[in-house]
């Protein structure tokens, strides 16, 4: 498509910040994407030229590459015997920073979703574009070198990006950016077999990341995710690397049968949006998002019914929220100033969004580095269920390592339940505070609607200390149906674990160290019935309790340091 010379990409040249990347990811020494990158004949490109598959003017046809193949495999598709490559420079892209190549990409894919399917290639260069549509059936592979940058928004919107469809009545259940997909750099609806495959970059230069300065994701022509899928089947993401990702890094709404592997993204708000799918694999990703969540798990009402996030597994992750945007990708993993404004958010998370529910979901071999902690909520009706978290390490962590929210926002239609939270099994968990202990980690239900059967094992929490004997008397309010955060209550009464309205909880190898003086006791228990503790070791403060109960019922603790074993049936209020 064209565009009009008042477009402020018109003779623009792309630039970005300097990248140094290793040569075993073959993007070479330091490069600016302004300048065409190049790649040498050992790669993909030069086996292409060497096969005699690359012919000006038209597709590219021989033996599929092994990578390909395995892709197929992994979606549930017959291993293929050959390949065709549709090279998006012979359909007019340029891929020179300068000219928008968004329509010979989308005819490149195009031709591909005629031909019944095939891969849409990507050589080194840098490809200006507005928003690319995917088809079913037709795989994207960005090579070494090979960067689809999202343009600037153009001053006619018709020639920009395109336009957010409507969602409506159901648009009110949830913010803007879960409402739509269409106004993204790359989008794809109501697809089967889609996969987006290679060691390039997608920098979301152009896109709106929701609030404060750069475009307005609510105004026509602007696009605010770097990939959007809404109803589809059999989808890979793999290999690639993703920069400034806008709202969304990766939003995948109703996607069943979804693998998202060895991605590293490098970004402004969310890392990635996992909402209302099935049968999920996210592996080996690097994620830092600063400004908003990493790996997010949501149960929206964007389908217009409640559908349930289930079948999910994260393993083999870093998530992070102290490093300077960019600071993954370029190696250098530069932190942010002790001073400077960002949240430093970065976690793992089940919410806020919470209509349908989470289900079946484990979580093992993950790190959290100089971000919040993990984060399981359900504040919409949304049924938490059978949940296992293993073998995670949390370093310089901002807030509460591990909370757990049952509420009643009840954003959605009306007539819901309030949602539960129950049969979750968290393990071999060590974690270092940033900032001391202001928010513990929290267990919390609201009356009448308490979080049932949550197990806590090998779990090691060292910080800084600093509670006082007024915070240890703080009594901390419902706020039952108020946005979800560790930081809701302000600072908490434990420095240890809070855990308010619950049954059932079980902890077993609790270890709780700080450096400083500490004059909260380690674990506040507020209306729980069924607790048990054992092997439980605390540091010593003459005078500070260990536990403080307040109506609990079928309390015992074990083998623990410095408590004796005691056993209580019944307690209105006891420190122990």
């Amino acid at each position: 498509m064209g565009h009009p010379s008042s477009d402020p990409n018109q003779n623009l040249e792309v630039k970005l910040p300097t990248l140094s990347r290793s040569a075993r990811e073959g993007w070479g020494t330091p490069v600016r994407l302004g300048e065409i990158m190049q790649i040498d004949d050992s790669g993909r490109r030069g086996f292409l030229r060497r096969a005699g598959l690359v012919v000006p003017g038209f597709a590219l046809v021989g033996e599929i590459p092994t990578s390909a193949a395995k892709s197929a495999a992994e979606m549930g598709q017959p291993e293929p015997t050959a390949a065709v490559f549709y090279d998006v420079t012979t359909f007019g892209a340029k891929g020179d920073g300068r000219a928008i190549d968004s329509p010979a990409i989308n005819r490149a894919i195009d031709a591909a979703a005629a031909a019944g399917g095939g891969t849409v290639y990507f050589r080194a260069g840098n490809y200006l574009c507005y928003s690319i549509r995917l088809k079913s059936k037709v795989g994207i592979y960005l090579e070494h070198g090979a960067t689809i940058v999202a343009a600037d928004p153009a001053a006619d919107s018709a020639h920009s990006y395109d336009p957010a469809e409507s969602n409506a009545p159901w648009e009110s259940f949830q913010d803007y950016g879960h409402n739509h997909w269409h106004n993204s750099l790359i989008w794809g609806e109501g697809l089967e077999g889609v996969s987006i495959e290679g060691s390039g970059l997608i920098w979301g230069k152009g896109l709106s990341r929701g609030w404060g300065d750069g475009p307005v994701a609510e105004h026509a022509g602007v696009a605010n995710k770097t990939i959007a899928l809404k109803n589809c089947r059999n989808a890979l993401l793999r290999d690639f690397s993703i920069l400034h990702g806008g709202h969304f890094g990766i939003l995948a709404t109703g996607v069943d049968n979804l693998t998202i592997d060895n991605l590293k993204i490098d970004t402004n708000r969310d890392g990635m949006d996992i909402d209302c799918c099935r049968n999920v694999r996210i592996t080996n990703c690097s994620v830092n998002s600063p400004w908003d969540d990493g790996v997010c798990l949501k149960s929206s009402f964007a389908l217009g019914y409640a559908r349930a996030t289930e079948m999910v597994t994260i393993s083999n992750c870093l998530v992070a929220g102290s490093f300077e945007e960019g600071a993954l990708l370029d190696g250098a993993f530069k932190r942010f100033a002790a001073d400077a404004k960002v949240p430093r958010t970065g976690r793992i998370k089940f919410g806020t969004e919470s209509n349908g529910g989470f289900k079946n979901i484990a979580i093992s071999n993950c790190v959290f580095d100089g971000c919040s902690g993990l984060a399981i909520e359900t504040v919409d009706g949304a049924v938490i269920e059978d949940v296992s978290v293993t073998n995670l390490t949390m370093r310089d962590v901002t807030s509460a390592p591990i909370f757990l929210r049952l509420g009643a926002r009840m954003r959605g239609p009306a007539g819901a339940a309030v949602g539960v939270l129950r049969r979750v099994n968290l393990s071999n968990i060590t974690c270092s505070c940033a900032a001391g202990a202001r928010v513990s980690s929290i267990l919390a239900g609201i009356p009448e609607h308490p979080i049932e059967d949550v197990k806590l094992s090998e779990i090691t929490i060292a910080h800084a200390g600093g509670g006082t004997k007024e915070d240890a008397q703080r009594q901390l309010a419902e706020k039952e149906k108020e946005y979800p955060e560790p930081n809701m209550f302000g600072t908490t009464s434990a420095h240890g674990f809070f855990v308010r309205h619950a049954r059932g909880v079980e902890m077993s190898g609790i270890k709780i160290e700080h450096a400083g003086e500490e004059l909260r006791p380690a674990f506040v228990m507020d209306d729980v019935e069924g607790a048990d503790f054992g092997r439980i070791k605390l540091a010593v403060t003459a005078g500070v309790p260990a536990f403080v109960l307040r109506g609990v019922k079928d309390f015992s603790v074990y083998r623990s340091r410095p408590v004796p074993d005691t056993s209580l049936a019944s307690v209105e209020k006891q420190d122990i």
